[in-house]
């Protein structure tokens, strides 16, 4: 009965997952709760992995996932610089951004190969 809106359900998870990220990484400065050091840098990994992960579900490829999701890193830390949100863009953040897309390719193949 599902079966025709599977390909849509599969991808809700990423679609859901790319609008928080869009809240998350572009709230103006006065809207971010204040944190411990170092919080920011675990979200960020968390997030991408999120992302990685969740697109892995919704079946994108892998070379596209990796270079889009690459891309929507860097490009997000330059709007976070040019863009008037009281933020800043970070090369850092940027870093572990990717390091956690490569996160999520890892868990996501970890699963893959335990359900073989």
């Amino acid at each position: 009965m599902l079966d025709p809106y599977r390909a849509h359900l599969v991808r809700a998870p990423f679609a859901l997952t790319i609008a928080a990220s869009a809240v998350i990484l572009f709230t103006p400065a006065s809207g971010v709760p204040t944190a411990p050091p170092g919080t920011d840098k675990i979200l960020h990994l968390v997030l991408f992995a999120a992302l990685a992960i969740t697109g892995h579900v919704a079946q994108v490829r892998f070379a596209a996932l990796l270079i889009g999701l690459s891309c929507y890193a860097v490009t997000s830390e330059l709007l976070q610089a040019v863009l008037p949100l009281g933020r800043t863009g970070d090369l850092v953040d940027a870093a572990v951004d990717v390091a956690g897309i490569g996160a999520g390719m890892l868990i996501t193949a970890g699963l893959r190969a335990h359900r073989r």
